[in-house]
C-alpha cells in the first residue's frame, strides 16, 4: 500500500472522529478492508499514538504506562496468513523451540512441486507432438507363431553412470559402454528367441541415471556417479529406443513398448513414453504404454504380465496392488506374471496370485552399487497365451560383450594401462 502521509493522517482522523473503521471506511468512501490496511501502515509510522517514525523506519513496539504504574509493551500485529505460491511445495520445514520444548517459531522451506513441473512437461509435449516426425512403416516379419509372445526385459540401466573397475570391481562402465551393451544385448537375444507373433519392450525404469542438469537423485538429492552431459545423454537415450524398436519390428508383427516410473528418471521415463507414442504414432504395429501411472499391464490371453520398477512394492507385496488396479485384467486371465528391478538382483516368488519376478541389470555398479554383490543379466521371457511362461533366454553383459574392448574413457588410466573387467 503506497500512501502519503497526508492520506493516512485523513484516515487516522477519520476514524478517531467516528469511533470505528467501519464508520470510517463508509464516510472515506472506501472498503473496510482497505481501511484496516491504511490503519496497519498508520500504525507502523506512529500515527496512532507516537511521534511520526523517520522516513524508511517502522515502529517496531511501543511501551506505555498505565494507570497502576505498570508498563505495557505492544508489537506489529502479524500479517495475513501464509499460502504456499502456487507451483510450489513445502520441503522442509524448521521449528525454534524454548528450553520447556513450546513452539517460538517455525519457517517453511519450499521447492517446485514435482508433480506439477512433471504436468508442465507433459503440456509441453503434447504441444510439439503434432511437429514431430513420425517413424515410417516397417516391413512385418514373413513368418511367426501366433501363440507366443517374447517380453525382453531391461531394468536399471543406468544410462549415464560412470563406474571405475579399478574401485568397484564390477567393470568399467559410462555413457559409451551403456549404449554399445544394450544394443549388443539386444542383437543377440532376437537371434536366440523364438519367432513369437508379439513382443513386449519392457524397460523397468532407471534407463537414465539421473534426471536433470544436477546428477543427483530426484526424491532425496544424493549424489551419483555420473559420466557425460545430460544432453548427451538424452540423445543416447533416443538413439537406442529408435534402434531396438526397429530391431524388433524386423522379428515381430506387434510390439508393446513399456517404460516404467522409476526412482532415478521419473521425468525421463515421461518424455520418453511420450516422445516414443507420437514418434510411432503411424506405426500399426508399435503400441507404447503413456500411462502415467506407476504399474503397467499386457494381457495375452489367458496370461496377464504387470510392471512396476520396485521402488514403490516390491517383491513380497506388489501382487495385491496389482490386482487391485487392474481387477478386470486379472480377473479375466487365468495365468498372472509381475516384474520389477529396482533392486539389482533376481528374485522369484510365487504367491497365492500370481508369479512375482524381481531382476538384475546389465550395468556396471557404480561406487555405492558396488557395496552389494550381483550378477550382470538380462531375459527375453516367452510365454504362450493359454499355458504361460514357455521358455526363457538369459544372456549375461559379459557373453555379448565379448572381446570388444569397453573400458570406460573416465577412468583416469592411461590407454595403453587399460584392462579388460
Amino acid at each position: 500500500m503506497n500512501l502519503t502521509t497526508e492520506q493516512l493522517e485523513e484516515r487516522v482522523a477519520a476514524y478517531k472522529l467516528h469511533g470505528s473503521q467501519r464508520l470510517a471506511a463508509q464516510a472515506l468512501g472506501i472498503g473496510k478492508s482497505t481501511m484496516g490496511d491504511s490503519m496497519k501502515v498508520a500504525a507502523e509510522r506512529g500515527l496512532l499514538g507516537t511521534d511520526p517514525v523517520l522516513p524508511g523506519y517502522a515502529i517496531k513496539s511501543i511501551a506505555s504506562k498505565t494507570a497502576d504504574g505498570a508498563w505495557v509493551k505492544q508489537t506489529k500485529a502479524a500479517g495475513e496468513q501464509y499460502a504456499t505460491p502456487a507451483g510450489l511445495a513445502i520441503k522442509a520445514r524448521s521449528v525454534l523451540a524454548d528450553a520447556d520444548g513450546r513452539v517460538l517459531l517455525t519457517w517453511n522451506k519450499e521447492s517446485k512441486d514435482a508433480q506439477q513441473q512433471l504436468a508442465a512437461m507433459r503440456a509441453v509435449l503434447d504441444g510439439f507432438k503434432d511437429d514431430l516426425p513420425r517413424a515410417s512403416p516397417i516391413a512385418a516379419p514373413a513368418h511367426t507363431i501366433d501363440d507366443l509372445l517374447n517380453q525382453y526385459t531391461i531394468t536399471d540401466h543406468h544410462l549415464g553412470a560412470l563406474a571405475w573397475n579399478e574401485e568397484t570391481g564390477g567393470g568399467d562402465y559410462d555413457l559409451r559402454i551403456g549404449e554399445q551393451l544394450i544394443i549388443d544385448w539386444f542383437a543377440a537375444a532376437i537371434a536366440q528367441s523364438p519367432p513369437a507373433k508379439r513382443a513386449v519392450f519392457a524397460q523397468l525404469g532407471d534407463f537414465l541415471h539421473y534426471d536433470s542438469f544436477k546428477s543427483i537423485t530426484p526424491e532425496h538429492g544424493h549424489l551419483l556417479d555420473s559420466d557425460s552431459r545430460y544432453p548427451k545423454m538424452v540423445r543416447a537415450a533416443i538413439r537406442i529406443v529408435r534402434t531396438v524398436i526397429r530391431m524388433l519390428l524386423e522379428k515381430h508383427e506387434q510390439l508393446d513398448v513399456i517404460m516404467c516410473d522409476a526412482n532415478h528418471d521419473p521425468a525421463g521415463e515421461v518424455w520418453l513414453r511420450e516422445m516414443l507414442a507420437a514418434f510411432y504414432e503411424d506405426e500399426p504395429r508399435v503400441a507404447v504404454d503413456t500411462n502415467p501411472g506407476t504399474y503397467s499391464v499386457v494381457e495375452h490371453g489367458d496370461v496377464s504380465l504387470f510392471y512396476h520398477h520396485g521402488h514403490r512394492r516390491g517383491v513380497k507385496n506388489v501382487d495385491s496392488i496389482l490386482v487391485g488396479k487392474f481387477r478386470k485384467v486379472y480377473g479375466r486371465t487365468r495365468l498372472s506374471y509381475a516384474h520389477t528391478g529396482h533392486k539389482h538382483s533376481d528374485e522369484l516368488k510365487t504367491t497365492d496370485l500370481m508369479k512375482v519376478e524381481q531382476h538384475e541389470t546389465l550395468a556396471a555398479p557404480d561406487a555405492y552399487g558396488s557395496n552389494w554383490l550381483s550378477g550382470r543379466s538380462a531375459k527375453v521371457i516367452t510365454y504362450h497365451k493359454d499355458f504361460g511362461e514357455d521358455g526363457r533366454v538369459i544372456l549375461s553383459a559379459a557373453r555379448v560383450m565379448g572381446a570388444s574392448k569397453m573400458q570406460a574413457a573416465n577412468d583416469n588410466v592411461p590407454t595403453g594401462e587399460r584392462r579388460v573387467a
